[in-house]
């Protein structure tokens, strides 16, 4: 096995993964995962929704589209000082990234000078800043970049094939031109998509292979499991099996070994064993907090309970990887939260 980062994957090789038995599978993910990452290492984000709802895009699981009647009341876009201010309690819990989502099919001009002053502000906290705004053009991309923006999340949400069954409001093509603008600008790519949207187990393996045949990999890979939110299209779509679930990490893992695999939305949902085999099948990223822009998420006591029953720790800051003190640091501030919920499970070791 070439532990090489390859561009020239096929849906047939894709497919053949997928079809390795379960333990097979996990083995060569794991294997993967050791050669380019501490596999106890885990990167810590926060996703913080900068503007809610009133979203004229007909993505069928999203609870902020305009089209759809799911309760959520829209916001317009937060005071700059605010998002400094819950950046800065994020990193207080323990966070190394912060992400800015924002409900807009593209961001105007007349977004740009606060959404710059976040990454500006954000970035002199020391953390590695991240944001989702919907389709950027060029220019858009560039200022984002000179501001400090490390990470621009554009997921692609599913295969080329099965994307009109979800998303009509823009095209398919339309995701890729941002995802080149981000990469022209300097900037990382965060890109995945999500499972369980009634897609077939060959639209699972056409998606993977779409990100990993992009010129550069993406640095950051979400695999969402669908969150069905009552009022969307998709509020009654079947469940998807958690090892298909955990088969599509391994399959991620193996596909783009040099890139971080994110446990992305759906975690509610999962048990503490479902987390583990995640991880063990090279998801080495999760989002820390109670909430995903508007969807549940794991409370961070829950999270870092987990983390210490497997023995595992948070990744330090991109600029101090490998430093020793710096993740230690971050470790003991997470613990210090756990600590309040339950003193004496830190005693046990």
């Amino acid at each position: 096995m070439s532990d090489s980062v390859r561009h020239d994957w096929s849906l047939a090789k894709v497919d053949a993964l997928f079809a390795l038995p379960f333990n097979d599978l996990l083995f060569r993910a794991q294997t993967v995962h050791r050669q380019f990452f501490d596999p106890n290492e885990v990167q810590i984000s926060t996703l913080l929704s900068i503007k809610t709802g009133a979203c004229p895009e007909d993505c069928k699981y999203c609870p902020q589209s305009a089209r759809y009647d799911t309760g959520l009341e829209s916001e317009r876009l937060m005071e700059v000082e605010q998002v400094i201010q819950e950046a800065k309690k994020a990193k207080q819990n323990g966070s190394t990234r912060f992400c800015m989502g924002a409900a807009w099919k593209n961001p105007k001009e007349r977004d740009m000078p606060y959404l710059l002053k976040m990454v500006e502000g954000v970035k002199s906290l020391g953390m590695e800043t991240c944001m989702t705004l919907g389709m950027l053009d060029q220019n858009q991309a560039q200022v984002l970049a000179e501001a400090g923006l490390d990470y621009y999340n554009h997921n692609l949400d599913t295969s080329r094939d099965y994307y009109d069954k979800i998303i009509t409001t823009r095209t398919y093509d339309d995701r890729l031109d941002t995802l080149e603008n981000v990469r022209n600008a300097g900037m990382k790519v965060c890109s995945g998509g999500i499972m369980g949207l009634g897609e077939s187990a060959t639209d699972r393996s056409s998606l993977l292979m779409q990100l990993a045949n992009l010129p550069i990999q993406p640095q950051s890979v979400p695999i969402n499991m669908l969150v069905k939110v009552k009022g969307t299209p998709l509020e009654d779509a079947a469940d998807l099996d958690h090892f298909d679930f955990i088969r599509c990490i391994a399959v991620a893992r193996i596909m783009m070994p040099q890139s971080h695999v994110r446990l992305s939305a759906g975690r509610e949902s999962m048990n503490e064993q479902t987390q583990a085999l995640c991880f063990m099948a090279g998801a080495n990223s999760i989002f820390y907090g109670c909430k995903l822009l508007t969807t549940p998420n794991p409370e961070e006591s829950e999270d870092m309970r987990l983390l210490r029953k497997l023995g595992m720790r948070p990744e330090a800051v991109s600029t101090h990887l490998g430093n020793q003190e710096e993740e230690e640091r971050l470790y003991r501030r997470m613990a210090t939260q756990q600590t309040s919920h339950d003193e004496n499970f830190y005693d046990a070791s």
